[in-house]
């Protein structure tokens, strides 16, 4: 089931965010994603328009966040449910608000970009982001004019 977040369910999208950091950015030191908890809390989740995917016992287990009506700034989902369609469902979700979507994806994120890719997601620019220094690409999606 995919739901606005709600102020309760803080915690375990920061949990499932560090855990899923840690996890799919094995190329970047643990204390990267550590030391940017607070900022993911405090800046990212209270300016992001943020659903989540909760299994069959209301649990969290991924969420995405959009800010300023079109970049994607998180995308997560817990391991156990890699490949059952909860990414799918969540990017579903912020295709059916926003006609346009940015992103940017460490180059080193094979399975994320493969995930884009199927998604439709094209890519329009390479850089490096500002808090690593690893080198990233900038993804676009658009709402086809006519489906």
């Amino acid at each position: 089931m995919i739901r606005a977040a709600q102020p309760g369910d803080t915690k375990a999208i920061l949990t499932l965010w560090l855990r899923s950091s840690l996890l799919s950015h094995s190329f970047i030191a643990d204390d990267y994603w550590i030391e940017s908890l607070p900022m993911v809390r405090e800046e990212f989740l209270p300016k992001a328009r943020v659903w989540v995917a909760c299994d069959t016992n209301d649990e969290v287990c991924g969420f995405i966040g959009v800010l300023n009506q079109q970049f994607i700034g998180a995308l997560f989902v817990e391991e156990s449910h890699y490949g059952d369609g909860t990414a799918q469902q969540l990017m579903a979700a912020a295709k059916e608000e926003y006609p346009v979507l940015l992103l940017e994806v460490y180059q080193q994120n094979h399975r994320a970009m493969a995930f884009y890719r199927k998604e439709n997601f094209e890519i329009t620019a390479e850089t490096r982001h500002p808090g690593t220094d690893m080198p990233t690409w900038i993804l676009r999606w658009f709402q086809p004019l006519s489906e």
